[in-house]
């Protein structure tokens, strides 16, 4: 039985650059596997594609960094020292997720893993939809902040999960999520520009809670409820000197505080996913 009447399924990549390449029962897709790690590379590769596989640096960091990332103290981690209880193994059922970014020299196409507090891989973000144009704007710019960014969020198994757009911006920013049938799920608006940021959670046209930075740089986030009551928050970790000043690498450690409902539970997950993409800055920077 050949591919192309083959059902949907992850089979060896064609093109031959990685292990395995998803079909969707009709094409084959940019969403790439190697060694069990996600990523997408466009079938078409293009000039801003070579670059960022070459300044790619390593891998995903090791269950032993994920798990600093979370009890680590100070800025080395969010000072979580014990298990805040067993998930279910999603991106909807873990009471912690460390959301890490891959280390890029310049940064393409936008890559993140999603993990456990215990260090294991539960989701992966990718970020799809650019045109070649767009992807050598973005190797010889820093005009990518004001481009439209799309976001697929995918199981293990390679099955959608959410999808996040962020509109070209100008000052503000603003992510729409998606359900993985393309439906509204609600929206992450920003509210200010000047000092400390500040997001609105809207669906269905009402807002449902906040997203609050707790300086103007933007490192630490209280998510609030309609009420005002912490629900979640989101800590981000140091990567260290070297990288900070020579890579794109960001890490996040979310920690979920109660049982939330959706589709408030949505958009709380999705700003940890796009809080770097939707706060993108020319220039890198401590507190």
């Amino acid at each position: 039985m050949s591919v192309q009447s083959s059902p949907p399924n992850w089979y060896p990549d064609p093109t031959g650059r990685h292990e395995l390449r998803y079909w969707d029962g009709t094409n084959w897709t940019e969403h790439v596997s190697d060694s069990g790690r996600q990523s997408a590379d466009p079938l078409q590769s293009t000039f801003g594609d070579s670059v960022d596989r070459v300044t790619s640096m390593g891998s995903q960091p090791s269950t032993h960094e994920v798990r600093e990332m979370v009890t680590g103290q100070g800025r080395t981690g969010a000072g979580i020292n014990t298990p805040l209880g067993s998930g279910n193994g999603t991106i909807w059922g873990e009471p912690v997720l460390v959301v890490s970014q891959k280390v890029k020299l310049i940064e393409v196409n936008n890559q993140y893993g999603v993990f456990d507090q215990h260090g294991n891989q539960i989701a992966f973000v990718n970020q799809v939809g650019q045109s070649a144009a767009k992807k050598v704007i973005r190797v010889l710019t820093s005009m990518d902040q004001y481009m439209t960014h799309k976001l697929e969020i995918t199981d293990n198994h390679g099955q959608v999960q959410m999808r996040l757009t962020r509109p070209a911006k100008f000052i503000k920013s603003t992510v729409i999520v998606e359900a993985p049938d393309g439906s509204e799920i609600g929206k992450i608006v920003q509210q200010n520009a000047i000092g400390k940021i500040r997001f609105a959670l809207e669906a269905g046209g009402q807002t449902l809670g906040a997203i609050n930075a707790e300086n103007w740089r933007a490192w630490n986030f209280s998510i609030r409820d309609a009420s005002e009551n912490e629900i979640a928050r989101i800590t981000k970790t140091w990567e260290g000197l070297a990288k900070t000043l020579f890579t794109t690498a960001d890490n996040y450690v979310v920690q979920i505080h109660q049982s939330i409902p959706q589709p408030l539970l949505a958009l709380v997950v999705a700003s940890a996913l796009t809080v770097d993409t939707a706060l993108k800055q020319d220039s890198r920077g401590f507190s």
